[in-house]
C-alpha cells in the first residue's frame, strides 16, 4: 500500500499545484487535499476535505483517512479567502498549533513537510552578509507574518522533540516569484512605481513556483541515497538581484523616500488596498536578505532549475510591460553613471547594508 498524504493549503495556487503533482508519484496511493475554502481550481483525483486546520477537526481527518505524511503548507502572507492580518495570524500560528497536535496524537503519521519562510532571519542593519540556517537572528522579528513564521518553527521544533519517530523537514523559502505569485512582494513588485528606501540598495532573493513543488515533492518523499530530508533547509534561486536592477527589468520607476516617511507611504498603500506594505517588507526593502543554500545542494540534493535572475525574468514576462522600457531605464542610468565618473555632476552614494 502506497503512502497517504495530507496537504493543507490546498485552495492556494501552489498549493494546488503540489496537490497535482503529488499524485503523480507511483509511491502515492491517496491524497487528501484540506482547506477551509473551496479551491478555484483542480486537484485530480484528490479528496478534498472542508476543514479549518484551526477547529480541532483536522485530528478526525488524520485518524480517518491513515495519514502517513502531512505536508503543511497553509503558512501564508496573505489571506485566501475572507479576513485580514488577524485571520492570516491565527491560521498560521493557531492552526500549526492544531495541525501539530493532531500529528502527535496520531500513530499513523510518519513525516512532516513545513513550508516556511526566509523572513525568519529578519533584516536589520548588523546582519551578516549571508544566513546559514543556524545563523541567530540580530534582531528578532517583531510582528507581521515574519513573527507567524518564528512562532511556528518553534512549534514545529517542539513536536520534533516529542515525536522523534517522526521525519520533520522545514523549508525556509526565499521570497516565491513565477507566472502566478501570490505575496506581499509580487504585489509591491506589480505597482506602477515603487516606492523605494532613499539611501539603499538592497539584495533580494527569489525563488520559483516551479523549484517550489520539485522541493516539497523532495521532502514529502523517503530521501534518496546519499541524501536527508530532515531537518532545516533554505530554498532559493543561485544569485542575487539588487533592487535597482529589478525596477529596471521590470520597466518600472522607482521614488526614493526617505525611511521615516515610508512608513506613511506603506499605510496609504494598504489602506487603498493595492500592497501590503507591512513593516517587515520595509524592513527587508531596506537591508536586503541574503541566505545560503549549501544544505539545500549537499544534503537534502536538490538544484533549483531556476536562478534568481530566471525566476524574476519569467515575473517580469507574466506582468507585461512597465511605464517606462526597461531599455531606457538601463540606458538613462548608464549615462547617469557614466557622467558621475566623467567628472560632470557627482552622484552622492552612501554604503549601505543592502549594496555591500
Amino acid at each position: 500500500m502506497g503512502k497517504i498524504v495530507l496537504v493543507t493549503g490546498a485552495a492556494r495556487q501552489l498549493g494546488g499545484r503540489f496537490v497535482r503533482r503529488i499524485q503523480r508519484d507511483p509511491g502515492v496511493d491517496r491524497v487528501i487535499a484540506v482547506d477551509a475554502v473551496a479551491p478555484g481550481h483542480q486537484l485530480g483525483d484528490a479528496d478534498f476535505v472542508l476543514a479549518d486546520i484551526r477547529q480541532s477537526a483536522i485530528a478526525r481527518v488524520l485518524a480517518e483517512h491513515s495519514v502517513d505524511t502531512v505536508v503543511h503548507l497553509d503558512v501564508s502572507a496573505k489571506a485566501s479567502g475572507a479576513g485580514g492580518r488577524t485571520s492570516v495570524k491565527e491560521t498560521n500560528v493557531i492552526g500549526t498549533m492544531q495541525l501539530l497536535g493532531a500529528c502527535q496524537k496520531s500513530p499513523s503519521v510518519q513525516r512532516l513537510v513545513v513550508k516556511s519562510s526566509t523572513n525568519v532571519y529578519g533584516s536589520a542593519p548588523r546582519d551578516p552578509a549571508v544566513f546559514t540556517e543556524t545563523t541567530t537572528p540580530k534582531s528578532l522579528p517583531s510582528g507581521g507574518f515574519a513573527k507567524d513564521a518564528v512562532e511556528v518553527e518553534g512549534y514545529v521544533r517542539g513536536f520534533a522533540r516529542r515525536r522523534p519517530d517522526v521525519a520533520v523537514c522545514v523549508l525556509r523559502f526565499a521570497n516565491i516569484l513565477g507566472p502566478e505569485p501570490d505575496s506581499p512582494l509580487a504585489d509591491y513588485l506589480a505597482l506602477p512605481v515603487l516606492p523605494t528606501v532613499l539611501g539603499y540598495d538592497p539584495r533580494l532573493q527569489f525563488v520559483h513556483e516551479d523549484d517550489v513543488v520539485d522541493v516539497l515533492e523532495i521532502a514529502a518523499r523517503e530521501p534518496r541515497r546519499g541524501t536527508l530530508n530532515s531537518g532545516t533547509f533554505n530554498i532559493a534561486g543561485d544569485g542575487v538581484l539588487l533592487l535597482s536592477q529589478c525596477s529596471r527589468r521590470l520597466g518600472r520607476p522607482t521614488v526614493p523616500v526617505l525611511l521615516p516617511a515610508v512608513t506613511w507611504v506603506g499605510s496609504a498603500l494598504r489602506t487603498i488596498g493595492m500592497t501590503d506594505f507591512s513593516p517587515e517588507q520595509i524592513r527587508l526593502l531596506t537591508h536586503g536578505r541574503v541566505v545560503s543554500t549549501v544544505q539545500m545542494r549537499e544534503t537534502l540534493g536538490f538544484r533549483p532549475r531556476f536562478s534568481t535572475a530566471e525566476t524574476f525574468a519569467e515575473f517580469v514576462r507574466s506582468r507585461g510591460p512597465g511605464l517606462l522600457p526597461p531599455e531606457l531605464v538601463g540606458r538613462a542610468v548608464g549615462r547617469l553613471a557614466g557622467t558621475s565618473r566623467g567628472g560632470g555632476p557627482a552622484v552622492t552614494t552612501h554604503p549601505t547594508h543592502g549594496a555591500r
